[in-house]
């Protein structure tokens, strides 16, 4: 039993073309990179796998919908902050922090 609590970042997609094709491969790499397993999901639908290129492309998220990132991880806290950045801000790669 891990006991940690689930920590959640609900985050506005930056990108203009949404989690589509090159958003959705830097978002996964940058998800995968983390090292903390993490899922991702609309704010009204079921969460996937953030690691998983067709996971995500099949949420189907456009630009400036909101997508809810979620891990009980440890480091979960740092990891989601970053990815909330990316995807929030629309960036090209993994902001580093470390």
């Amino acid at each position: 039993m891990k006991g940690n609590t689930m920590a959640e970042r609900r985050v506005n997609v930056g990108w203009a073309e949404g989690l589509h094709a090159r958003p959705a491969s830097i978002f996964v790499r940058a998800a995968t990179a983390s090292g903390v397993p993490m899922t991702i999901a609309k704010a009204d639908g079921n969460p996937v796998n953030a690691a998983s290129m067709l996971a995500v492309l099949g949420l189907g998220a456009q630009g400036g919908e909101e997508i809810v990132l979620a891990s009980d991880a440890e480091g979960a806290e740092v990891a989601l902050d970053r990815l909330a950045k990316l995807v929030a801000e629309g960036l090209e790669e993994l902001p580093e922090t470390v």
